[in-house]
């Protein structure tokens, strides 16, 4: 699974993150909503993935590996 909960409390994101990992990611915001997400090992994210971030709203570290997240996605949770 590309979405999981890391032992420093972070939410990681890695590798190619389909739109099944969307609702995973959901929970995992729910049930720790101070989490941040760390994407810096996210090579690309359906867009189901970056909606519920949006929505969402936690702090989110690192930049992706995917040159149009970093330059046109990152930017929206600066």
């Amino acid at each position: 699974m590309t979405v999981r909960f890391a032992s420093d409390g972070a939410i990681m994101l890695e590798g190619v993150c389909p739109v099944d990992d969307a609702e995973p990611l959901r929970q995992l915001l729910q049930t720790n909503p101070g989490a941040a997400v760390d994407w810096g090992a996210c090579e690309l994210a359906h867009t189901a993935v970056i909606q519920v971030l949006l929505v969402a709203g936690p702090s989110v570290r690192g930049f992706p590996r995917s040159a149009f997240l970093r330059d046109w996605i990152a930017p929206l949770f600066a």
